[in-house]
């Protein structure tokens, strides 16, 4: 039985190996995507063959109209201009509510003190949506790629923190009191107990916070004219520039580029993970 199994397994060649098709999650995602375009195509073709539009679907571009789409915008420079002014505001944004962000966090989580006077202040702002400070940042920041950072930079702090606040309020304060009781510095401490324990924590921040400013950086670069518009207005312009324009196919271009973009932002914190806390991967 195990030589039939084996005989008949799935065998990757070269080019197998370098799309990832060796691992079955891999496959399984391909094929979705596969069974999403078919969907995609008859629904948006159904007008020539069923001779009725499906409701949405039959108002799509088909998926054919946009790959041609897509095939004549790589050698578009605009277009990856857009991708380079995008992604530098998302990360930029992104590592300045990290730098900010985790600090704070732990100073919340530590001194009850702190916690008392900047916590109900934090509780009140975080519910507000980043998108809603995007006209206000416009009025106060004197430049409108200063006010698309701002905005970025609030779609991920928030959520930082508070992964920061419930790692480090997690932590069994035996185990501190333990270290302090062997003679151990605030220093070895932090280093050896607390920041062990926010890591996790902090990845799981990271990794929906870069979800969010990708979402936050489309629509501000849409509301606020792209910053300093152009090349250089970023794929949430790209896409309105397409709206206005009247080129649909090229606005699902620039949708599937912000997936893709967002997905791979996602993937790396997900790869750094295991590289900084090993412990886990171990387990």
């Amino acid at each position: 039985m195990t030589a039939i199994a084996d005989s008949g397994s799935f065998r990757p060649g070269v080019l197998g190996r370098v799309l990832g098709l060796a691992n079955p999650g891999s496959r399984r995602g391909l094929i979705a995507c596969a069974l999403f375009t078919i969907v995609w195509q008859l629904g948006a073709t159904s007008g020539q063959w069923l001779g009725l539009k499906l409701p949405v679907l039959g108002n799509i571009p088909s998926p054919v109209s946009v790959a041609e789409v897509w095939i004549g915008l790589i050698h578009d420079p605009s277009y990856w201009q857009s991708w380079y002014s995008s992604v530098v505001r998302v990360f930029e944004g992104f590592l300045a509510a990290l730098a900010v962000g985790m600090p704070f966090g732990l100073l919340m989580a530590m001194s009850p003190t702190a916690r008392g006077i900047c916590f109900p202040v934090f509780e009140l702002l975080r519910p507000i949506p980043p998108l809603a400070w995007v006209p206000a940042a416009i009025i106060f920041w004197p430049t409108q790629e200063l006010s698309i950072a701002s905005v970025i930079f609030l779609g991920a702090f928030y959520t930082i923190v508070i992964n920061v606040v419930g790692g480090a309020r997690s932590i069994d304060a035996r185990l501190v009191q333990v270290a302090q009781s062997m003679g151990g510095s605030r220093w070895n401490i932090f280093r050896r107990i607390v920041l062990p324990a926010i890591l996790p924590s902090l990845f799981v921040g990271m990794e929906v916070g870069i979800g969010i400013t990708w979402e936050v950086v489309v629509a501000a670069e849409m509301i606020s004219g792209g910053g300093s518009g152009g090349a250089s207005g970023g794929l949430g312009f790209f896409i309105w520039n397409s709206y206005v324009g009247g080129s649909y196919p090229q606005i699902i271009v620039g949708m599937i580029s912000i997936g893709i973009a967002g997905s791979l932002s996602s993937g790396l914190i997900r790869r750094l993970e295991p590289h900084v806390t090993p412990w886990l991967a171990a387990r």
